[in-house]
């Protein structure tokens, strides 16, 4: 459901987000200044269709074809949770074949999924950046900026620009037809999707230190659409992590003569002038980030944090109920809020935030973890 758009000291679009974009003339790659892939990164494996997957189209779903005819028949199996329904979990975007493999992955693997099977079996799709709240997560000193893509079985004529009656369209999504209502939509193409999936990946390879394997994933999805914008910005990003500051450079300012206000590129930009000691320079663009975004990506967040390491605990769950309320997706401020509650003594309310906390988490992992700190607290605390 969720995806990132790195942030910051990176700065990428992932999992489920896209932009209009320009192409950037001159682009300079630096294949020579990176060590080879550590995994084959091809274009055409990211929507095969496994042998599996042949398989269970064979035995499943075309002896449906009769009775519900192919469109529903193949929109029935996914969204039904006894067939192939993946299990939403952000923490790897999986090609098509690995996320029927596994039965889980995020909006994007649940996409590229759905596509290929489709695309087997003849049917037309039509892929959807749907234009969510601004929703931020991060990881270390990373910012992820989450967005969320679908796809619809079939073409949906004259709705290219809404979510308009949704109950009545095959759209194959982690999200409930109710909360997608009324929201509005950007037709993708193919090229953008494969280029998403990419960038994603670039993005989980610099979570995972591995810069070598994020710059070969960034230079695939430009090549599969070098109109989207966000891999240009990730590309910026793995140079400025390797220490590539002067390209690093040169791509964050090619970016903003495309996009004067993308506060991505800003923001990065603002961390290799500084880290390049021009600070005058670098304030010059930070005036300009900060009226484009007065309250930067967890700004009540890490202020609260600062509070609870001061002691200051009513403070410190003050600025993160103000964090909650411009996004409200995020699992750690739910987590956050309900330690400063723990630490005022104030249990109900600590409950109810890990509950949120579980209920917006993003991973299996992390839903495990605050299911167990639930449990402890229930234990501690069941006097209550």
């Amino acid at each position: 459901m969720k995806t990132w758009i790195i942030l910051l000291l990176t700065s990428l679009l992932t999992a489920c987000a896209s932009t209009n974009a320009s192409k950037i003339a001159s682009m300079q790659f630096n294949d020579t200044g990176f060590a080879p892939p550590s995994t084959i990164i091809d274009a055409d494996q990211v929507m095969a269709v496994s042998k599996e997957m042949h398989s269970y189209l064979k035995n499943e779903v075309v002896p449906q074809f009769l009775n519900k005819g192919p469109h529903r028949a193949l929109f029935d199996a996914i969204s039904s949770k006894s067939q192939i329904r993946l299990e939403y979990d952000a923490e790897l975007t999986r090609n098509a074949a690995q996320a029927f493999q596994a039965r889980s992955g995020n909006c994007l693997s649940l996409v590229l999924m759905t596509a290929a099977l489709a695309k087997q079996l003849g049917l037309e799709v039509q892929y959807q950046n749907i234009i969510l709240n601004e929703s931020w997560s991060r990881a270390d000193d990373i910012y992820f900026s989450t967005g969320h893509v679908n796809i619809v079985l079939g073409r949906r004529q004259g709705l290219t620009h809404s979510t308009v009656d949704y109950a009545q369209t095959m759209v194959i999504d982690f999200l409930p037809p109710a909360e997608l209502r009324g929201q509005r939509s950007v037709p993708l193409k193919e090229i953008t999707v494969i280029a998403m999936y990419f960038n994603n990946r670039a993005a989980e390879s610099l979570t995972k230190h591995q810069v070598d394997d994020a710059y070969w994933y960034a230079r695939a999805a430009l090549h599969s659409d070098p109109t989207f914008l966000a891999a240009y910005n990730t590309l910026g990003v793995v140079y400025r992590q390797h220490g590539d500051l002067v390209l690093a450079e040169s791509v964050f300012k090619q970016i903003l003569d495309t996009d004067v206000n993308n506060t991505m590129a800003l923001s990065n930009l603002i961390e290799v002038l500084r880290k390049t000691e021009r600070p005058a320079e670098a304030l010059t663009y930070q005036g300009r980030l900060e009226q484009l975004q007065p309250y930067p990506p967890f700004y009540f967040f890490n202020r609260g944090i600062a509070a609870m390491e001061r002691g200051e605990f009513r403070e410190a769950c003050n600025l993160f109920k103000r964090e909650i309320r411009r996004d409200p997706n995020y699992d750690q401020s739910h987590f956050w809020l309900a330690q400063a509650y723990l630490k005022l003594g104030e249990i109900a309310d600590a409950r109810e935030e890990l509950v949120l906390a579980q209920a917006s988490s993003t991973t299996r992992k992390s839903h495990d973890i605050y299911a167990g700190k639930l449990e402890k607290i229930k234990a501690a605390y069941s006097h209550q």
